[in-house]
């Protein structure tokens, strides 16, 4: 998408702000008009937001409406929900895992056998593969992610990186929420794979 909007936008660099603003928040363009999902978004509010004046917010949705092949893509975004942000709010974890760009769909299906042999209840899988972004997969699992697991992603092909978000207790204090003492073999484990070379 990123490379739709840069041949089009190439010689108006805040109307592609616009827009970019636009398809990373599912923000559709309609009428004349900019809607999440059926409700409309005040121009003034959008124009502060992403720091531009509301002229170039206006000129941008025109040259969308006019443009056939951008009107077809704009019309139809929406946003997408996600239980990413309030998972640890509910007590569940939060897999964030960057991996190789071209080991993507590989490490995505190694990463769900590997949850399925844990017998891990999984409520939300979203995973983002876009050219210019860290490839990343997002799992929410209700419960917790057994440490045999967590080496086991960690060689998966492909892997880069892997953060837990977890519902914490005390943000304070250098624990994790499963234990109340300092040293945690569970958060030991994932400082590990993040710093590994």
């Amino acid at each position: 998408m990123m490379l739709i909007l840069e041949a089009y936008f190439k010689n108006y660099p805040a109307r592609r702000k616009v827009a970019e603003f636009l398809f990373e928040n599912g923000l559709s363009v309609k009428n004349g008009k900019i809607y999440i999902k059926n409700v409309e978004v005040p121009i003034s509010e959008l124009a502060r937001a992403i720091g531009v004046n509301r002229k170039i917010i206006y000129h941008t949705i025109e040259y969308i409406e006019k443009t056939y092949p951008l009107k077809l893509v704009f019309e139809r975004l929406n946003p997408l929900p996600s239980l990413i942000d309030v998972a640890p709010l509910m007590g569940w974890e939060v897999l964030e895992i960057d991996v190789e760009k071209d080991q993507y769909q590989m490490a995505f299906s190694d990463v769900l056998r590997l949850l399925a042999e844990d017998n891990t209840s999984i409520m939300e899988v979203f995973g983002r593969n876009l050219r210019e972004e860290t490839s990343k997969i997002y799992i929410v699992i209700d419960g917790t992610l057994s440490t045999e697991t967590f080496g086991k992603i960690k060689n998966i092909r492909g892997f880069k990186r892997l953060i837990l978000h977890t519902p914490e207790k005390d943000k304070e204090k250098f624990v994790c929420n499963y234990c109340e003492v300092k040293y945690c073999p569970k958060r030991v484990l994932l400082e590990n794979i993040i710093r590994r070379p």
